[in-house]
């Protein structure tokens, strides 16, 4: 079924979905005069709540700015708190597409959760805009014409660091990072351009999820004495693991890198113990663009606080959904314009523009950050206009 899904296919099956939402003799188009129901899946408790909250935050302003419209049209919220648990995912998706009937799904964080919400939305034809999670078969694949992201794939941030640590002539490396789709293949981007560079990784480590019990795992790093530690943690995880990293003593002796998410939405409980870590993402700090200071301020004064990454993701899913919904002058039920629309859409992000790959993965810079007095500032562009393999995408 995923290697026959296919453009053809897809957009006959919603045009009959399309069909049947409209009354017996009442116009198509009169389903768009009521509001647009939008369905957010994303973790409102455990590790990765404050990711949740800050994408829930971004597609909120963006909605806000636009009058409290997308696409001239009013926007109606359903919820749900997926836990980051992949085992209730489909139970979640399908209260939102079968009994709140939402025109677009919104979700999520967590790698696990986001793929079984992709298999849901490729078997309902629902429209999915997915604000994180990276797991590399969600366009690669798994990627079909409903299945959007506005984020990254876990290769592309992984993938910008091993260039960079092999640029700063480390030779060997461990890897350490939570055991799910999303760890395990941030660990093969980072290793596949460190390792083209003349690089080795002397060993990958992995611990449960959401586990963070790390010493043992810090003993062993300082028994191997590597040139530098690679790891992804994101959320609560990162934040112990870093200042553990510090406790330990090992941060004065074995650089630590990681993706971005390892001190994004985390600095302020890390405190000390991240200064002057190496990260890479597709956002950062002090960057010199105008539309990021327009958004900082503007989340500052909604929010009372300074937005992350995660806030970006939220706020551009939502503007990627305004582009589509622009090309069909709001009418939801025109599917392949609306589409066609996000897929040629160039995203005015604060993380600088961005457009989509065929795979519908963002074309992006990735920027190499270093943390300074509880910021990632920018340092340099690591990687430019990056695009994501999308292997095994058919579409």
């Amino acid at each position: 079924m995923e290697q026959g899904f296919n453009r053809r296919r897809f957009l006959l099956s919603t045009a009959g979905i399309a069909g049947g939402l409209a009354l017996p003799g009442a116009p198509l188009f009169a389903q768009s005069a009521n509001k647009i129901r939008v369905g957010l899946m994303l973790p409102y408790t455990g590790t990765y709540a404050a990711l949740g909250n800050a994408i829930t935050n971004g597609f909120k302003l963006a909605v806000e700015q636009g009058g409290g419209k997308l696409g001239g049209r009013e926007i109606e919220y359903f919820t749900v708190d997926d836990e980051s648990d992949a085992a209730k995912a489909p139970e979640n998706a399908n209260k939102l597409i079968k009994r709140d009937n939402v025109d677009v799904l919104i979700g999520t964080v967590h790698s696990g959760v986001a793929l079984a919400m992709t298999r849901v939305a490729r078997e309902t034809k629902t429209l999915l805009i997915i604000p994180n999670a990276g797991a590399d078969e969600i366009t690669g694949p798994l990627c079909a014409p409903n299945i959007f992201r506005t984020s990254f794939s876990a290769w592309q941030p992984a993938y910008a660091m091993g260039q960079v640590m092999a640029e700063r002539k480390h030779k060997n490396v461990v890897t350490l990072s939570w055991k799910y789709s999303f760890g395990e293949q941030s660990v093969a981007g980072f290793k596949e351009a460190f390792e083209k560079a003349g690089g080795k990784v002397v060993k990958e480590m992995y611990l449960p999820f959401p586990n963070v019990e790390f010493q043992p795992y810090l003993t062993e790093i300082a028994a191997l004495k590597p040139d530098a530690v690679f790891v992804f943690f994101a959320g609560g995880g990162a934040v112990k693991f870093v200042k553990d990293y510090d406790a330990a003593g090992l941060k004065k002796t074995i650089p630590l890198y990681g993706s971005g998410f390892l001190t994004d939405g985390t600095l302020e409980a890390q405190g000390d113990s991240a200064e002057g870590i190496l990260t890479t993402l597709h956002y950062a700090d002090g960057l010199d663009i105008a539309k990021d200071k327009a958004f900082r301020t503007a989340y500052a004064m909604a929010y009372k606080m300074q937005p992350d990454v995660y806030s970006v993701q939220g706020y551009d899913a939502a503007q990627l959904f305004a582009a589509g919904l622009a090309g069909v002058g709001g009418d939801v039920t025109k599917r392949e314009a609306l589409i066609a629309a996000m897929e040629k859409a160039t995203i005015d992000s604060p993380r600088g523009r961005f457009t989509l790959s065929k795979a519908h993965n963002p074309v992006q810079d990735i920027y190499l950050r270093k943390v300074e007095a509880k910021q990632n500032k920018v340092v340099s562009v690591a990687a430019k206009a990056l695009a994501d393999p999308a292997r095994g995408c058919r579409m």
